[in-house]
């Protein structure tokens, strides 16, 4: 099993890699199969199911699928631009995607919140037509938004190729759960990063891959940067007012004073995550990590250890990373990095994971401890619901990720004061999550139809 770092870690837009992104990619892929149709298309159509519908206003799903649509991809989006082509949408309900013929799109009638039963595939579930100028269906596609900005249609969600699975692995550590990646590392005697990257290293050259790390760490810290300058109110119509800034520079000002008790640290962490998830709640760019909902908890952590732990070096991000990623491609492997599948156990929990595990990289720990701390940040994190107030991606969502970064530190440090020895494996609580997830009430899993979204006032 191989799921590259750059998968796991991709630069995109907020509010929500699944509900945002994915349906974004979903229509760029739409616009190909177009492109490579023998018909001529002269409209299109879009039907959101399952938690598409029910909360993909909150989660900007309407304006992801124009914008799609319309040519846009995540990890090209500029503001300007995509505020252009929505207003040409609203004065001419049509579209003007590279290489194709204008489009026929009204979103009054062409875009569908079908709150009906989901699909069968998965809870995020979209249909995307072509019609032609009499109004027929010419092409038709459907497409599944699985999280962390994944996109696969139906026949990729329900095929399986087992032809492909027993194949020998392109890559020399092909690990497919926690137990084969530590007896990999006891035989080979690499790191859980040093695995990940002679894997990477089958399909990019050191140079790149140092590249590609360390431009996603740019993005997540300029992200950090970003939510600690920023002011006002948060869309959506919570009337959610941005606190990273405020608690930031309380913080500085409490620096040096002896008063200042120890917990206070708490503070920081939670600050930078918070910074991350106000910027993603304002629909600015940031890294899926592994989802936009929980992109805040893994650079918090990042940032707490280069700002706060003596001997941190930046020249070390990159093991974090990559632990990490393979930490997380085995929770989306054998679970789920989807909170409309699993939860928020599935998004913050997953990311808890993550960090823990590249915390412990970097401060020494043996591989051991890596799957401990891991598997003690998921374990704390199980039967988490997603319930997002109004469908937005900001309460209970951005404090969330904060604690999600302290209970990863946490995790991380209770691994490292023992020997990696510990009764609950990591497979075992990623199959706990699978499990939990799945038998979870669909209220509870980014429908906005439970939990604190009918408990507190939405206006």
């Amino acid at each position: 099993m191989f799921l590259s770092v750059f998968d796991m870690f991709k630069i995109g837009v907020g509010p929500s890699s699944s509900h945002t992104m994915g349906p974004m990619v979903a229509a760029a892929r739409f616009l190909d199969s177009l492109r490579a149709s023998p018909f001529h298309a002269a409209g299109v159509r879009a039907s959101l199911h399952g938690s598409l519908a029910y909360t993909g206003k909150g989660h900007a799903t309407d304006r992801a699928t124009i914008l799609g649509l319309a040519g846009f991809a995540p990890d090209t989006y500029e503001a300007a631009a995509a505020e252009a082509a929505l207003a040409a949408n609203r004065a001419t309900r049509t579209l003007t995607p590279p290489d194709l013929p204008v489009l026929r799109f009204d979103p009054d009638h062409d875009l569908n919140f079908d709150f009906g039963p989901a699909l069968a595939g998965h809870a995020n579930g979209m249909i995307l037509s072509a019609t032609d100028d009499q109004g027929d269906v010419i092409l038709q596609e459907t497409y599944y938004s699985i999280g962390g900005g994944f996109v696969l249609t139906a026949a990729e969600q329900a095929s399986v190729d087992d032809r492909a699975l027993a194949a020998p692995s392109p890559v020399p550590f092909p690990f497919r759960s926690a137990e084969e990646m530590l007896t990999m590392a006891h035989a080979s005697g690499l790191t859980i990063a040093q695995m990940k990257r002679a894997n990477e290293r089958r399909f990019r050259s050191d140079a790149d891959i140092d590249a590609g790390l360390a431009r996603i760490w740019q993005v997540m810290n300029d992200c950090i940067n970003r939510g600690l300058e920023g002011e006002g109110i948060l869309p959506g119509g919570l009337k959610v007012k941005r606190r990273a800034k405020g608690i930031h520079q309380a913080l500085l000002a409490e620096r040096g004073k002896n008063l200042t008790a120890p917990h206070v640290i708490n503070d920081w962490m939670i600050t930078y995550a918070m910074a991350v998830n106000e910027e993603n709640a304002a629909g600015a760019q940031v890294v899926t990590a592994p989802t936009n909902g929980a992109a805040g908890v893994l650079p918090a952590v990042i940032r707490y250890w280069l700002d706060h732990v003596p001997g941190a070096a930046p020249s070390r991000i990159g093991e974090f990373l990559l632990t990490a990623a393979a930490v997380g491609g085995l929770i989306k492997h054998n679970a789920s990095i989807s909170g409309a599948e699993g939860g928020c156990q599935a998004e913050v929990g997953s990311a808890a994971a993550m960090a823990a595990a590249g915390m412990v990289a970097v401060l020494g720990g043996s591989p051991e401890q890596v799957e401990n701390a891991a598997e003690i940040a998921l374990e704390h994190h199980l039967g988490m619901t997603c319930d997002p107030v109004k469908g937005l991606v900001q309460v209970p969502c951005i404090e969330r990720n904060g604690l999600g970064a302290i209970k990863a530190v946490s995790a991380a440090s209770l691994s490292l004061r023992g020997d990696g020895t510990h009764l609950v494996p990591l497979d075992a609580a990623i199959e706990t999550m699978r499990q939990t997830g799945r038998d979870m009430h669909e209220k509870y899993k980014e429908t906005s139809l439970g939990g604190l979204a009918v408990n507190v006032p939405n206006c």
